[in-house]
């Protein structure tokens, strides 16, 4: 009982640490899997004349600047989880999982305003280019996130009934 008690609290310690060093930057796992950073993956993929890529800059770096507070959001619910876990109540689950859902559906949000702008300054065809390519990158860190964290409950497991 001790041994697994032992166990369950450095799986606990474990995943506290890995969810605040992992998920620092969404940019980080697309280094590690690509070996670039996501401008150049951007910009390699969009493969846009100047013109364009002048007009798409600021409608990126603006993108950019809002994700990258949607990813700070994101991390902090991952922190505040790690936080709970052992002892996640109703109530918390609750909250969790509400701003869990308002954080994915700001995600969208953007991806809609950031293609409406970019259609009108790179036309359509290159506008769903990006999104296409924005969803794919993050639903590779939304994988990695998944693979990183436990399911509710499920270090309880290791624990004797």
């Amino acid at each position: 009982m001790k041994k697994l008690s032992i166990i369950f609290i450095m799986a606990i310690a474990s995943f506290t640490t890995n969810a605040q060093s992992s998920f620092k930057e969404d940019v980080e796992v697309l280094q590690s899997v690509y070996g670039k950073s996501k401008s150049d993956l951007v910009k390699q993929y969009m493969n846009l004349s100047d013109t364009q890529a002048a007009a798409f800059t600021k409608i990126y770096d603006n993108y950019e600047v809002s994700r990258k507070a949607l990813g700070q959001t994101k991390f902090q619910l991952i922190n505040d989880y790690a936080a709970n876990y052992a002892t996640l109540t109703d109530a918390k689950a609750d909250e969790l999982a509400k701003a869990t859902l308002k954080n994915h559906i700001a995600y969208e949000k953007l991806y809609e305003k950031t293609y409406s702008q970019s259609k009108k300054a790179i036309g359509a065809i290159n506008a769903a280019k990006f999104i296409q390519l924005e969803v794919y990158l993050q639903t590779i860190i939304r994988s990695e996130i998944l693979e990183a964290i436990p399911f509710i409950g499920e270090l309880d497991k290791t624990k004797v009934q």
